[in-house]
């Protein structure tokens, strides 16, 4: 897969240890890479990564500590770096605004400064969010040429690493100059509202409806919201081609990129809740929302014409198909104690061979 590129090759994570990060670290240990994690404390538990038990060098450090971060990179050698590593929820960015600028916007600026510091770095795919738009409630999809924008913190913040990170491309890491001046390329990745097992994060919808099954019914606090559900393989195989083209010095890589659902459609998240109790009956819903919550867009939807094009990316599962996946690992993890997470990634592979995915080749 991906042209065998990450075989032996020293990648960096940062955010291993959250919910996208521990699985892309998964699919990179299966594609025989040598990976280092860096990331804070657990804060959940169960937490994915902890149950996957990967063999992998991980460190706990906070993105916001220039100094440790280059001693990390200085000793790793690091040829490939994914950063994910953020503040990710929008309701605790009202909560804590200060934290979430200095960590998505100067942890950005500190992962970027420090790979500008370290000669092995040869890519760098640096993860933002859907978010990162100036959303006008508008139907179609945003484009990556969208302006980028932001209501609440989290939103804004993402919008502003979106601008270190394009900075930082044309001051430092210049495709055009690219062999000539400077080795690295650099890629940021927006994807879509993610979903699958072993996320156990705070005030989410899947977690919530989750601990739901063994408790109260789950308020769902904004039915009508519609958000580009896609599952994590998705957006990782993505973001896995992208770090592939950047190493192998596919200039014209080096950009901003889309990574949403095949079938290129958002749905509710009411509708969304719906399907997860269908996958799991033990799951209860309370669908009526409190009046006094704070400000989250209603719709939200990506353009993701840009990847199918130049990438030849698309997504290979349906949306049914998403959320079966997503509940079958969240009930056989509470009902038969096990971890499905290397069967399942194993079985989307396979899928996506049949549905002739580029990047399995």
């Amino acid at each position: 897969m991906f042209g065998n590129i990450y075989k032996n090759r020293r990648v960096l994570i940062t955010g291993h240890t959250g919910f996208k990060g521990s699985w892309l670290a998964l699919w990179l240990k299966k594609l025989g890479a040598d990976v280092c994690g860096i990331s804070l404390e657990l804060d959940t538990s169960p937490a994915h990564s902890q149950l996957l038990n990967i063999d992998l060098r991980s460190e706990i450090c906070d993105i916001r500590d220039l100094e440790k971060l280059s001693a990390i990179f200085h000793d790793f050698q690091p040829e490939i770096v994914f950063h994910l590593a953020a503040q990710p929820l929008v309701r605790r960015s009202y909560a804590e605004p200060v934290l979430t600028f200095q960590s998505n916007v100067m942890g950005t600026v500190n992962i970027l400064e420090t790979c500008r510091r370290t000669s092995s770095v040869k890519a760098v795919v640096a993860i933002t969010s859907d978010k990162c738009y100036e959303n006008r409630e508008c139907s179609d999809g945003y484009k990556e040429s969208d302006p980028m924008g932001g209501y609440d913190p989290y939103s804004a913040s993402k919008g502003c690493s979106e601008l270190v990170i394009s900075s930082y491309r044309r001051s430092y890491f210049n495709p055009e100059m690219s062999g000539i001046d400077h080795q690295i390329l650099l890629a940021s990745a927006r994807a879509g509202n993610v979903v699958g097992g072993g996320d156990w994060a705070a005030d989410r919808l899947i977690p919530d409806i989750i601990r739901a099954a063994a408790g109260a019914p789950v308020l769902i606090r904004n039915p009508q919201a519609v958000r580009p559900w896609q599952h994590v393989f998705e957006p990782l195989s993505g973001y896995l081609l992208l770090g592939q083209k950047l190493f192998e010095g596919q200039r014209e890589f080096a950009s901003g990129w889309n990574f949403g659902p095949r079938e290129n459609k958002a749905i509710t998240v009411g509708e969304a809740a719906k399907m997860m109790q269908s996958g799991w009956d033990a799951i209860k819903l309370d669908i009526n929302p409190p009046a006094d919550q704070p400000h989250e867009a209603m719709l939200l939807s990506l353009n993701c014409e840009k990847a199918h094009k130049y990438l030849n990316w698309r997504g290979i599962l349906t949306t049914n198909e998403t959320f079966e996946m997503t509940s079958e690992w969240y009930k056989i993890f509470y009902t038969e104690k096990q971890v499905i997470s290397s069967c399942q990634l194993d079985k989307y592979i396979e899928t996506a061979k049949i549905r002739e995915a580029v990047w399995t080749k």
